[in-house]
Order: C-alpha cells, then sequence, then structure tokens
C-alpha cells in the first residue's frame, strides 16, 4: 500500500530555507535575463502530444506524461519549454520580422525510469531570441548564461560549445543514410567511445572519413585548437561549422568571457531539432549540465513558418545543488525573524509590538504562551534556528 505521506519517485517537497534559496536564484537569473531585453512569456503546463512528437524531435514518447481530454486528444506534459515556445512564436509572431526575445519560467515534466539520483519534475528558466541567425545572436546567449552564472555566484564553471553542423557534414561527405546517422549520433552523444568505433567500422565508409568521424567522439579542444580543425575539414559544412565556432570565441573574447568556454564537437544533443551551435555549461559538485542550449533554425517552422532561433534553459534544481554545495549558500537564505511569546491578555501589546518590527522589513511571529514550555526552552529553539525570542 502507497503510504500517502511520502511523495512519488522522482518529485519533492519545498520549505523553508532551501525554497527561499531557489527563488532568490530565480530572481537574480531572471533579472540578468531581463537587462537584455527580454519579455516574459507563459505557455501551458500542457499540450498535445503533436507538440513534441517524433517529427519535432524531443523527447521520446516513452518518457511523456500523456493523457487524454475529453474529445479524446492526447495530450502531455511538457518535457521541453522550446517547441511550447515555438509553438507560441508561430501562432501569435509570425509576421514580425524584426528579433522576438522572450523569457519564461517554470517546470518540466520527464517519465524516465532511469533516475540516477534525477528528478522527474525540475524548475527552469529560460530565453529565446527568434528572427536573429547571426554569430551575434549565438554570443548573446552564452553571454547571458555566463552573466546569470556570476550573479548567481558561481566562479568555477565551463560552457562547452558544439556545432552539430560539423558533424553533419561528414556524415553528408560520407553518404550515411539518416538512420545510420542517428545511430551513430546516439553513440557519440552517450560517450560510448568503443560503440561508436565497433557500429563504424562496419560500415564501408572512406578510411579518411571513417577515421574523422570516429576522432569526433574525442574532439574537445581549446579554442586554439580550431583554426587546425578548420584547414583539416574536408566538406564545405564542416568547415562553415567551425568558422562560426571561431567567429563566436572572438566575440566572446571582446566581452572577457573567454575563460569560461571550450569546445566539443562531439556534443550532438538528444534534441534533433538543433541545427547550429549546442552549448552546456557545467560545474563543481553536480554532475549533470547547469544550463542546456542551442541554435534550432528549423523548429518553428514545424508549427507554421522557418524563424532562425537559439535559447537555452537554465537547470534551477541543478544549479541550487552546486551552489549549495560549493558552500556559496547564503545565510539570508535561512529566514532570521523575531518570535514574540504572549499571553493571551497581552495580545494587543503583542501585535503593536509585531507592527513595529514589520515596518524595518524584518519578520516577526506570534505565538500564543504554552504554559507546559518553559522560557528556556523557547529562548534555545529560537536560538538554534537563528532567531531573536522575546516575552510579553
Amino acid at each position: 500500500m502507497i503510504s500517502l505521506l511520502h511523495t512519488p519517485d522522482g518529485v519533492r517537497d519545498l520549505y523553508g530555507a532551501e525554497l527561499k534559496a531557489k527563488k532568490k536564484l530565480a530572481a537574480t537569473i531572471n533579472n540578468t535575463i531581463s537587462l537584455y531585453g527580454y519579455e516574459e512569456l507563459d505557455t501551458p503546463a500542457f499540450e498535445y502530444f503533436d507538440v513534441f512528437s517524433k517529427d519535432i524531435g524531443t523527447t521520446p514518447s516513452k518518457d511523456l506524461y500523456k493523457f487524454f481530454d475529453k474529445e479524446g486528444n492526447t495530450l502531455v506534459l511538457r518535457p521541453d519549454f522550446t517547441p511550447s515556445v515555438a509553438r507560441c512564436a508561430a501562432k501569435y509572431f509570425s509576421e514580425v520580422g524584426t528579433p522576438l526575445r522572450f523569457c519564461y519560467e517554470g517546470n518540466t515534466y520527464i517519465n524516465t525510469s532511469e533516475l540516477q539520483g534525477k528528478l522527474k519534475e525540475t524548475t527552469q528558466i529560460g530565453f529565446e531570441l527568434i528572427n536573429d541567425s547571426s554569430i551575434y545572436a549565438d554570443a548573446e546567449a552564452i553571454t547571458i548564461v555566463i552573466e546569470s552564472l556570476l550573479n548567481a555566484g558561481l566562479t568555477e564553471f565551463q560552457v562547452s560549445i558544439g556545432e552539430s553542423n560539423y558533424f553533419k557534414g561528414i556524415c553528408e561527405e560520407a553518404n550515411l543514410d539518416e538512420e545510420t546517422e542517428l545511430k551513430l549520433r546516439d553513440y557519440i552523444t552517450s560517450k560510448n567511445f568503443y560503440g561508436s568505433r565497433e557500429f563504424l567500422s562496419e560500415q564501408k565508409i572512406d578510411a579518411t572519413l571513417l577515421d574523422r568521424l570516429e576522432a569526433i567522439s574525442k574532439v574537445f579542444l581549446p579554442a586554439k585548437d580550431l583554426e587546425k580543425l578548420l584547414n583539416d575539414a574536408t566538406n564545405e559544412r564542416s568547415k562553415a561549422a567551425v568558422k562560426r565556432l571561431i567567429d563566436i570565441q572572438k566575440l566572446l573574447e571582446k566581452a572577457g568571457y573567454d575563460r569560461y568556454i571550450s569546445f566539443d564537437l562531439s556534443m550532438l544533443s538528444k534534441y534533433h531539432y538543433y541545427t547550429g551551435i549546442i552549448f552546456t555549461a557545467y560545474t563543481y559538485g553536480v554532475g549533470n549540465p547547469i544550463v542546456k542550449g542551442g541554435r534550432y533554425d528549423r523548429l518553428i517552422g514545424k508549427f507554421g513558418k522557418d524563424a532562425p532561433s537559439v535559447g537555452c534553459v537554465f537547470q534551477i534544481d541543478e544549479i541550487l545543488t552546486a551552489i549549495r554545495r560549493s558552500g556559496l549558500e547564503s545565510r539570508e537564505n535561512q529566514q532570521k525573524k523575531t518570535v514574540i511569546i504572549y499571553y493571551a491578555d497581552h495580545y494587543e501589546n503583542a501585535l503593536e509590538e509585531a507592527r513595529k518590527i514589520r515596518k524595518d522589513s524584518i519578520p516577526a511571529e506570534l505565538q500564543l504562551r504554552n504554559p507546559d514550555i518553559s522560557e528556556e526552552e523557547y529562548q534555545k529553539k529560537a536560538e538554534e534556528a537563528g532567531n531573536t525570542c522575546f516575552f510579553i
């Protein structure tokens, strides 16, 4: 029998200092994003199944929370914000040709059985820059990521940047069909180097291209090596991908943020709608990415008209864990308050004192005196919580 006191696997309750820290982190990131001119957007927590279908290239059907409405339509809890934002942009802003900047906050839901400590319900904050195909848009997205993490208190983190067209260019040059490309993508995404090597050995591919495809699994390189990679590329699509990374690196260097970036051409997201740069941010204390994003120039076209776009999401729960484990969590997150213990016939006096304290933006909590609890016990409990306490 299920205990009603417990939550299902993959979800949890939040309260007190941890919840306050989460809200403060969210406010910091939202404020950083808003400084770049992004407007808030709120999409539904559930959508029609087709918004997240295989054709869109998002979360696999088996990992979706699915249910039906009264008309028999299949609905899903959103596993990912970007397709929802794309649908919304296509519906309301398809005729707008100038850049659109949207930001959002909410929970996503993935019904995976491979938990390994991961949550099924996670809080995300994200932004999308639509109708801008330039390297400046890509650089802006990564700049916002870096500044948001710095403002959140993190200093030791790395934004790893890839480019999906580098991989696609080699696959085209090797004449790989779509099924083979997708299988190889899965091996590389999961960092299964041995599986990738074995799979490639079964393909009838030119030896040089075979070496290049196998090398993708290992291409994690500093900016100074990008020029060599550009010179070694033997197809225009891969060359253009590396050239774009070089140009983005130069823009971030001008902003003084190049120390926070590195390049990983084996980065191929499980979300197949990405069409250009892909980036993830990592930091100490958590094994999962704390930020994920990239360019998706054809996703909005699935709902109407193509619009070049780039964006990302901050994994708030993961960032909060990183802040806590690195010892950066502010003492301010622990709600300090004044506790006023009063007798019933002193209620008006206690109420007046509480009002005075609250005028100074200090929380004041009123507690009716329990005769079974001594003043010493009240004082001890307050001190343990870091609060002050007095009696009326």
